[in-house]
């Protein structure tokens, strides 16, 4: 049934009206905003943030093994497994979401790689970029560049940040389809990637 007053035609953007910044750092910009509906009613307050872009990398060793890690993920408030990723830094922290530049994918691409690095120790050989995407359309405008990464080799150790603490766990590809499969494999985008990579790889 259709909604009264708003026909079948594409007019569905919402208009802002109002913008208030919550919490607004180099980490994130929480806001509460005040919406026109395409019906005309207005609404408030609905919630939306920026934060920073990031990167996932669906990485394996020399041996075909993937090369995950395990770390304390406080939104679920437990140890998880997922493939090693990171955020897009900036130049000027200020700026965060829609005041923000674009990155590029030769960006993010050597983004990818110092994540890998820093985060594993291993080095790509190869990088292959499977898709980039809104990380979450529904309240975010952040991006996330998802890739895969072949014959990776140990280099050197792990240089994690100060928040990080992490251990690196290689799976074989049947381990790591069994903890997708079970539920056990805990970030959806991580998740996503896998499939797509498993796509490429199947050809």
């Amino acid at each position: 049934m259709e909604k009264p007053g708003v026909s079948d035609r594409e007019d569905l953007a919402w208009e802002l009206l109002r913008t208030e910044h919550v919490v607004r750092d180099e980490w994130i910009d929480f806001r509460r905003c005040t919406y026109r509906f395409p019906d005309g009613k207005v609404f408030a307050p609905y919630y939306s943030y920026s934060k920073r872009d990031y990167v996932v990398i669906v990485a394996t060793d020399e041996n075909g093994k993937y090369i995950c890690v395990r770390q304390f993920r406080q939104g679920v408030g437990r140890v998880t497994t997922e493939f090693p990723a990171g955020g897009l830094e900036r130049t000027d922290r200020t700026q965060t979401g829609q005041e923000a530049r674009a990155f590029s994918l030769e960006e993010a691409a050597a983004a990818a790689r110092r994540e890998l690095r820093e985060e594993t120790g291993y080095e790509a050989d190869e990088l292959v970029h499977l898709i980039t995407l809104p990380a979450n359309a529904t309240i975010s405008d952040n991006t996330v560049f998802l890739f895969m990464a072949g014959n990776c080799r140990k280099v050197a150790a792990q240089e994690l940040d100060e928040t990080e603490f992490l251990n690196v766990e290689l799976l074989s590809r049947a381990e790591l389809e069994r903890r997708i499969h079970s539920g056990r494999f805990e970030q959806t985008d991580h998740v996503l990637a896998w499939y797509m990579a498993r796509e490429r790889i199947n050809g």
